[in-house]
């Protein structure tokens, strides 16, 4: 989708909760997005943790800075790795670099070395400091659930990522990060322009959120360059809660439709 230079650190098993599957062969105009999130079938799929090479940040419509922590119990300042993404086992494409050629990260070297055993079809191996900080930080490393529709050709991914609790003023806040991906699959030119969100806490609060654009950008999506990646934050008293919404797109003639964000 993207085609960026990356490697895979390791897996994730994760239940996608795919609603184009679901609503097949049902009139999708007459359902209402929150009534249905609880009764999505989903299925297991396997997406990885991947390091991006850094040559290609420039090159491509993914935040490179989309993996955040909570560096400790303490504090609610946000941390942020760059080049790390979650990719689907359908979305990768193999091949193997040059004998001399290795990926640009700066944990590249950290994490991984050479296969030892030159004949084995994998030509970098884990040290074990990637395998200790998987182990350390799975809590927020992990991807469980994905979340996907399509809407008039405009296919959201969602994927919701559970950051841990902080104290702030004597209140917990529950930390959650979002990763969206918003791919154009009509093949036609398609521009976001509005956002709008609502977001219920388990503690009884609901919060409506409408702005421009996401992440102050407002991309245009064409057959050429179809697909956009953001992550973004939330917080919650509840350590959970449902979040759903819409984007207002906007097709080259001008005309609007909104398109689900599941």
């Amino acid at each position: 989708i993207f085609g960026y230079r990356g490697v895979v650190l390791f897996p994730w098993e994760a239940k996608l909760f795919d609603r184009d599957a679901d609503l097949a062969g049902r009139n999708d105009e007459n359902v209402d997005s929150d009534s249905e999130s609880e009764s999505v079938k989903h299925q297991s799929e396997i997406y990885y943790q991947v390091l991006m090479d850094s040559r290609d940040f420039s090159h491509i419509r993914v935040n490179p800075e989309a993996v955040t922590f909570l560096a400790n119990q303490h504090e609610s300042t946000l941390y942020s790795l760059p080049g790390f993404d979650y990719v689907n086992h359908e979305d990768v494409v193999p091949f193997c670099p040059s004998e001399n050629e290795t990926l640009h990260h700066d944990l590249f070297g950290k994490f991984l070395e050479a296969n030892p055993n030159k004949s084995a079809d994998v030509p970098f191996v884990a040290r074990e400091a990637l395998l200790s900080w998987q182990s350390k930080n799975q809590q927020w490393l992990r991807v469980t659930n994905v979340h996907r529709q399509t809407t008039s050709g405009i296919r959201i991914t969602v994927m919701p990522f559970y950051m841990g609790c902080r104290q702030n003023q004597q209140v917990n806040m529950h930390w959650w990060r979002y990763s969206i991906r918003i791919e154009n699959t009509s093949g036609e030119q398609a521009q976001l322009r509005e956002r709008h969100w609502s977001i219920y806490s388990l503690s009884g609060t609901m919060e409506t959120v409408r702005g421009r654009g996401v992440i102050g950008q407002e991309p245009i999506l064409t057959p050429r360059s179809p697909a956009f990646q953001y992550s973004s934050h939330v917080s919650l008293q509840s350590s959970s809660g449902h979040m759903w919404g819409t984007y207002r797109m906007e097709r080259q003639d001008g005309s609007t439709f909104d398109c689900r964000i599941p």
